[in-house]
């Protein structure tokens, strides 16, 4: 296939539609997460889950990096742009998440502050060489696939001796989040959610390769499909991981060998460990405290590392009250048994992440109006 035409085919679809009903065992039921938001959001897009037989069950994961960063955290990026007085550039979605009594940096860039949106790491670059006065702070986030620019603007900056340039670092890892979820006993006393397989990420595949899964297919005894974000992609892995489950096998395997290898982004990885090191724990929204799941610049980098320059507080914070974000993220609840969704937490008024962002369930399910409250329309 060399179109993207070519992965959206109706005919396609279809014949796929027919070999996962044939294939799916009756009164059996598949329950397969889809970790990555980009997932969520193709599934209800183009339609998926009304293509494949009521017994497949979808479970949305936290596969969002914008969901799953905690309040803390936002709180303690807005200190840095409303108390240290920094230039903080961040990434267009964090912009309108709501952190401690519903401040958001939007909110924040409207009373003063100095928030800049920021397309790629360069940009915060390229700010910081023209306010050569004022510190820039660049609020990074993200998984495996956002790490590596985070790591180039740090090398840039040394190399080129800003010293007005500081990284705070919120990158968070894939692999470690699985299997917490997987094993964590704080989670399974939140509410257990059975799991049969995976939907392997596509973007942090790239990067970090198939090999990491395989620990979890064999430790776990959960099969696991990379695939890609368009919608026979996505039919192809759910087929393939029906007949893992029919057989009784716990196998990685790669649907997307068009861009993920076994091996991965060896450069990239390189970069990565060349500037970053492994926390000891770090809070994930709706997760709790997940060791060894995320990343702090190395001590040879302390330099760039915000958490280093600036005095930030120890914030304790907590989602919007009612807000069903974090049982969403731990595929124990679906956006629509949330009570604020679609009445008072709408696009226009978010009031959790997971509709903010545009990998969030929430989004997914509002946006392409299949769970729309009646009468309900969505602004253009």
């Amino acid at each position: 296939m060399k179109y993207v035409d070519e992965f959206r085919d109706k005919g396609l679809a279809r014949r796929l539609a027919d070999a996962i009903a044939a294939e799916v065992e009756a009164g059996r039921q598949y329950h397969v997460m889809e970790f990555c938001g980009g997932h969520t959001h193709a599934i209800f897009r183009y339609g998926v889950q009304n293509l494949v037989p009521q017994n497949v069950r979808f479970v949305h994961g936290p596969g969002c990096p914008v969901c799953v960063l905690p309040v803390a955290r936002l709180a303690q990026a807005l200190e840095l742009a409303e108390r240290h007085r920094v230039i903080l550039c961040s990434y267009g979605d964090m912009m309108r998440v709501p952190a401690t009594r519903r401040r958001s940096l939007l909110a924040a860039r409207a009373a003063g502050a100095d928030v800049r949106m920021v397309y790629s790491t360069m940009d915060a670059l390229k700010i910081a060489r023209e306010n050569p006065g004022r510190q820039v702070v660049f609020f990074a986030i993200g998984f495996e696939t956002t790490t590596p620019p985070s790591a180039v603007a740090i090398k840039q900056a040394a190399a080129q001796g800003l010293k007005n340039f500081t990284v705070f670092s919120n990158h968070v890892l894939t692999p470690a989040a699985i299997q917490h979820i997987l094993q964590s006993p704080e989670l399974r006393a939140l509410g257990a959610v059975r799991i049969d397989g995976f939907l392997g990420p596509s973007h942090v595949s790239a990067i970090i390769g198939s090999r990491p899964y395989e620990y979890f297919a064999e430790e776990f005894q959960k099969p696991v499909v990379i695939t890609g974000f368009e919608p026979l992609d996505v039919m192809q892995a759910v087929l393939m991981l029906v007949r893992q489950i029919n057989a009784g096998t716990c196998e990685v395997e790669n649907e997307y060998t068009r861009v993920v290898t076994r091996e991965g982004n060896l450069k990239a990885q390189a970069l990565v460990s060349d500037v970053f090191e492994l926390r000891r724990l770090f809070e994930w929204r709706g997760l709790g405290e997940v060791p060894y799941s995320a990343l702090k610049i190395r001590r040879s980098y302390s330099a760039f590392d915000a958490e280093e320059r600036f005095e930030l507080s120890q914030i304790r914070a907590s989602d919007v009250r009612g807000c069903e974000c974090p049982a969403i993220l731990r595929g124990v609840k679906k956006p629509t048994d949330c009570k604020l969704f679609g009445t008072i937490c709408t696009p226009d008024n978010p009031q959790g992440s997971c509709m903010v962002s545009s990998e969030g369930s929430c989004a997914a399910y509002w946006s392409y109006g299949r769970y729309r409250p009646e009468g309900r329309t969505v602004s253009a």
